[in-house]
């Protein structure tokens, strides 16, 4: 089985920064796209960050210039640093990877648990 671990959430004031850390253990044969999502109470689930296996990513524009998304292979591992946090950044931000386990010849989509981010005022 896959398991994912996010850490690094935390309470913080506006303009401050985290670093979230979400690492992937268990049956990994590899991990093509990762990426990070993040929920709101009242809200739907929004993606945040995503970072190809090649290492191209994508941030939405309530984000982009403030947050950066990042990966380690060999630790299997996704990152997500955090600058110029707003209270609207509070939310549970949730980890996600499709992983490959062999001898499957296909990739499986697994989640995290969440950590929480709070950006006070």
């Amino acid at each position: 089985q896959v398991q994912l671990v996010e850490s690094g959430g935390g309470l913080v004031q506006t303009g401050g920064s985290l670093r979230l850390s979400c690492a992937a253990s268990g049956s990994i044969e590899s991990i093509n796209n990762m990426g990070w999502f993040r929920q709101a109470p009242g809200r739907l689930r929004e993606p945040v960050a995503s970072i190809t296996g090649g290492g191209i990513t994508y941030l939405p524009g309530s984000v982009k210039g403030r947050f950066t998304v990042s990966r380690d292979n060999a630790k299997n591992t996704v990152y997500l640093q955090m600058n110029n946090l707003k209270p609207e950044d509070t939310a549970v931000y949730y980890c996600n990877a499709d992983v490959r386990s062999s001898p499957r010849d296909r990739y499986f989509s697994y989640w995290g648990q969440g950590t929480q981010v709070t950006v006070s005022s």
